[in-house]
């Protein structure tokens, strides 16, 4: 009768830890940064990788720890509302803009 009850909270007391168990499994938020551009991927290039460079010194590698959505405009700044609020709605953590145009865009996109 002892090991039925021994084995019964045993028993218990997994499935009290099960939850904490799988909590403590959840992986945990990879943050994910939105980068706007007027120009094209090819012409902002440059910028992108100085950004990435920046990021990896600070311990942040694409993939891996962080995520990086990109819009380009490829110099079609009617497209520059749409594709921020396609970030905005994605719900980014940062939204890294490199000038005017975009940023003015990115702050219509925002709600206030």
């Amino acid at each position: 009768m002892v090991h039925t009850v021994g084995g019964i909270v045993t028993l218990m007391l997994s499935l009290l830890a099960a939850p904490l168990a799988a909590e403590a499994q959840q992986p945990k938020h990879v943050p994910r940064l939105g980068f706007l551009s007027a120009a094209s991927a090819e012409r902002d290039q440059p910028r992108l990788a100085g950004l990435q460079q920046g990021l990896y010194e600070l311990g942040y590698v694409e993939g891996t720890n962080i995520l990086i959505e990109r819009r380009y405009a490829a110099g079609q700044f009617a497209r520059l509302p749409d594709l921020a609020a396609d970030l905005i709605h994605l719900q980014v953590d940062v939204l890294v803009v490199g000038d005017a145009p975009t940023a003015h865009a990115a702050k219509k996109a925002t709600p206030a």
